[in-house]
């Protein structure tokens, strides 16, 4: 799907700096590049999933979630960045204020956006996966991760009012909310204990949050989706009840959300990106047309 899971806002004001920060939420040890691979190596790797279906189910169809939010994190931080620096010659060092920010990698790695590693610079790695192959500790994994990322979300909505960053950490703050309970539930239904009363860590509602609070309204916390039209529609046997929190009702999903426009962003000649200029946007069209026979 070319799409992303919210509508960013693209103010016009840049914030390398903070958009160093999020980087902690993409490829941090607690970020989205970790919940993804985690929850998906699990899905790879499970052990009798058809005796425990319900459980594969639930994990394989939050690892399809997982990867929306990569990409979530990723747009944001690229936003994050537009306008860094300014196009010139060469000579004129049209990227001069780039030495001074926290992440040089930003400007000289990826053409000012995002990167698959964490606030210092360091690249995420598959040591952060966990998966023991034990369903309760795998689970307990699971619960103890997304409770970590939503401490770091939390924390770097503190450090930063962008707007992007705001927009994307309160909606990630709500859906990390949904995985908890979810895992929650999973381990309630594997070993009989309501890990739900421990909820929220931190001790700190989502409503607190503004960005947080409008999905909460629209009911965003209290759904679990399939990411599939047939497959995974056994998580309805953990993903039932009421929401230990607020008491509504929890309801599962035949599918995905409906989703937003994938950003485009325009070149940035001081960094060479693209690097194609009109001229040769021509004469691709052109190739295409001959290889197609027109």
């Amino acid at each position: 799907m070319d799409r992303i899971a919210i509508e960013l806002p693209r103010p016009k004001e840049a914030d390398p700096n903070a958009a160093s920060a999020v980087q902690e939420l993409l490829g941090g040890r607690y970020g989205e590049m970790s919940t993804l691979n985690n929850y998906m190596y699990q899905s790879f790797n499970f052990k009798n999933k058809r005796k425990l279906k319900p459980f594969y189910d639930l994990v394989a169809s939050i690892t399809a979630e997982e990867f929306g939010h990569v990409e979530l994190v990723a747009h944001t931080i690229n936003i994050m960045m537009e306008g860094s620096t300014f196009t010139a010659d060469p000579n004129v060092t049209p990227m001069r204020n780039a030495k001074d920010k926290r992440s040089t990698y930003h400007f000289i790695d990826t053409a000012q956006s995002s990167r698959p590693g964490d606030s210092h610079g360091r690249p995420w790695t598959g040591d952060n996966v966990f998966n023991s192959g034990n369903l309760v500790t795998d689970l307990l994994h699971n619960y103890f991760l997304e409770i970590g990322a939503r401490t770091h979300k939390m924390r770097v909505y503190e450090m930063t009012d962008h707007p992007t960053a705001r927009e994307m950490i309160g909606y990630l703050l709500v859906r990390g909310g949904t995985h908890i309970i979810a895992y929650a539930k999973a381990l309630e239904v594997a070993t009989g204990v309501d890990m739900t009363k421990m909820l929220p860590v931190p001790n700190l509602d989502n409503r607190v949050f503004d960005t947080a609070r409008k999905y909460e309204a629209e009911g965003v916390h209290t759904r679990l989706y399939t990411f599939s039209q047939k497959d995974y529609r056994d998580i309805n046997k953990i993903w039932k009840g009421a929401h230990p929190e607020t008491g509504e009702q929890l309801e599962v999903i035949i599918g995905s959300p409906k989703g937003a426009p994938v950003p485009d962003y325009e070149e940035i000649p001081e960094e060479f990106a693209p690097g194609v200029t009109h001229e040769d946007f021509m004469e691709i069209a052109k190739r295409l047309q001959r290889s197609a026979g027109l």
